[in-house]
């Protein structure tokens, strides 16, 4: 098998899995009602801080109205605290409640996991060329799609 087929089989397996398997090492224990895009909702707010929707639904590259629906739901679960701007009422802010805190670092730790397993046993150039390849694939969907 050549580089090209070899390199399709692995990303267009690669694209089909990882949502799959974020999903499964994510739902465990008190995160089992939380999804993989609840928790990139979750991650896009980020702990300590308090955000506008219109900014973490410009991060999450989502309409407003999308992430309202995400929100309602992680406000119903426990995750997220919502309330209006005092400044603006008009402008909903939202923040991870304590429990939000924890599944934030729950799915930190995750990432750990998964880029420590990555980098396990290549050379520090090996690292560089991943690094760069990674770069130039995801520059490719950024700017084609």
């Amino acid at each position: 098998m050549d580089i090209n087929n070899t390199l399709n089989e692995i990303l267009v397996k690669l694209f089909r899995d990882i949502n799959t398997i974020e999903e499964r090492a994510i739902r465990t224990g008190e995160y089992r009602d939380v999804t993989a895009n609840d928790m990139h909702v979750i991650e896009a707010i980020g702990t300590n801080t308090v955000k506008n929707m219109t900014s973490v639904a410009r991060e999450l590259e989502v309409t407003t109205g999308t992430l309202t629906i995400s929100v309602n739901g992680l406000v119903k679960k426990g995750y997220v605290n919502r309330s209006r701007s005092e400044e603006d009422r008009r402008v909903v802010l939202i923040s991870l409640s304590d429990k939000g805190i924890r599944a934030y670092l729950h799915h930190q730790e995750f990432h750990e996991k998964m880029i420590a397993a990555v980098l396990a046993g290549l050379s520090e150039e090996e690292q560089r060329v991943l690094g760069q390849a990674l770069f130039k694939l995801n520059q490719f969907f950024r700017e084609a799609y």
